[in-house]
């Protein structure tokens, strides 16, 4: 079926009539060579067709004449080039609305917002933002940093297209579309001079029961020291230190342990060692690119996912990768 142009005003005698696109496309052919036959040739139709395609349009203007009928060809009335600017107008903006869909449907144009929790910025976030701008630089990208109940927030207010969020307990994800990116294991982060320093395989937690702890939070729950809870002791934190560069110098300082995710590992300083924890002792935290659930994915956003996963073989290769969405944590 033809487009159809609609436009209704609330004024007494101004409604715009129902218009197929179709109309002003034979009309333009029309006009353009000055005759039924030559545009019904480029058309692939009957002059016949033509003719009724005109006469239909010239109806449900109001019934003005759009072309004088000569013996050899026709010609625009006023009442015709008057109608040719808009006519051509009504096509440059149509014409302009496939291109915009094609650029999107290709990755060529559009936009694409996206969030991510600091650790990611590390260096999964930074090498995928590389990677897409590389392949796909017509479209406007934008990021944000959070932690991941903001981000979720802002995700369900309709500001971002996707969040890179990580989750170490079950949390209310339904909302949600998971598609999974990695499992990135826990290392304790100790002075270089360290007796578990250079330790030559994964150590467990109670080995660190004693030690004075560094968190971003007074209180274990809801951080990475959730895994320490589970593992039967309460850390004693000695020093809340928010940032990971802050963190790093109070280990080299000797006033602290602190866990460190994979995904942080490659920008930690050559003061500190990094020391692998047993997997039952530290569960590896699961990240995932999150996007809400029923809300069409644009094709930017999908393929920033692929570029994601991407960026986890590359960027952090301690990590497992994942290649499917898992069951929501419940």
């Amino acid at each position: 079926m033809a487009a159809m142009l609609t436009t209704h005003d609330g004024a007494a005698g101004d409604a715009v009539p129902d218009l197929p696109t179709v109309w002003l496309r034979v009309f333009l052919e029309v006009a353009r060579h000055g005759s039924f036959t030559v545009a019904a040739r480029t058309l692939g139709w009957t002059q016949s067709a033509v003719s009724r395609q005109i006469s239909a349009l010239e109806s449900a203007l109001g019934g003005a004449r759009l072309f004088d009928r000569l013996p050899r060809g026709v010609r625009l009335t006023e009442a015709g080039q008057v109608l040719v600017p808009h006519a051509e107008a009504v096509a440059r903006s149509l014409h302009g609305a496939v291109r915009e869909l094609a650029a999107l449907r290709d990755v060529a144009g559009g936009r694409l917002r996206f969030g991510a929790f600091a650790t990611a910025d590390a260096a999964l976030v930074p090498w995928a933002l590389a990677a897409f701008r590389a392949r796909h630089p017509g479209v406007r990208v934008s990021r944000e940093e959070g932690l991941t109940p903001g981000l979720l927030d802002r995700l369900t207010a309709g500001h971002l297209d996707l969040a890179v969020v990580s989750t170490t307990r079950p949390a209310p994800l339904e909302a949600y579309e998971l598609h999974h990116l990695l499992d990135e294991p826990l290392y304790v982060a100790v002075p270089a001079g360290h007796p578990l320093a250079g330790h030559p395989g994964p150590v467990g937690l109670g080995r660190l029961a004693d030690a004075d702890w560094i968190s971003g939070s007074p209180r274990p729950e809801g951080t990475l020291l959730d895994a320490v809870l589970r593992h039967g002791f309460r850390p004693r934190i000695a020093h809340v230190v928010a940032e990971w560069t802050a963190k790093q110098g109070y280990v080299a300082a000797g006033l602290g342990v602190t866990l460190v995710p994979a995904l942080a590992a490659a920008s930690v300083r050559p003061d500190v060692a990094l020391v692998p924890l047993r997997d039952e002792d530290a569960p590896a935290r699961a990240v995932y690119a999150a996007t809400v659930r029923g809300r069409s994915l644009s094709a930017a956003a999908r393929a920033f996912i692929g570029v994601l996963r991407e960026g986890v073989v590359a960027a952090v290769p301690s990590a497992t990768a994942g290649s499917a969405a898992p069951a929501v944590p419940g």
